[in-house]
């Protein structure tokens, strides 16, 4: 019989402690407001714990990453 690999969660600490090592960007606070108001990435619950999954983490901070410049002036208003 194969032995499963569970699939790696991180921890709200860890979880920002790899955006930030990743992307430059990101915190354990940032998550935790996000979890509340909305806007963050897909997390999942686990007992008191709000647990993300890597590739989560990576969607969302790809999502947040605009397209390359050479100038502010380029940036559109939303």
């Amino acid at each position: 019989m194969t032995k499963l690999h569970p699939a790696q969660y991180l921890r709200r600490k860890s979880a920002g402690e790899y955006l930030k090592a990743n992307y430059g960007f990101g915190s354990e606070k940032t998550l935790a407001k996000l979890a509340v108001v909305g806007g963050g990435p897909i997390f999942h619950k686990a007992a008191n714990a709000a647990i993300y999954k890597p590739e989560d983490l990576d969607a969302w901070a790809l999502s947040k990453i605009g397209k390359a410049q050479k100038s502010t002036s380029e940036t559109q208003a939303a």
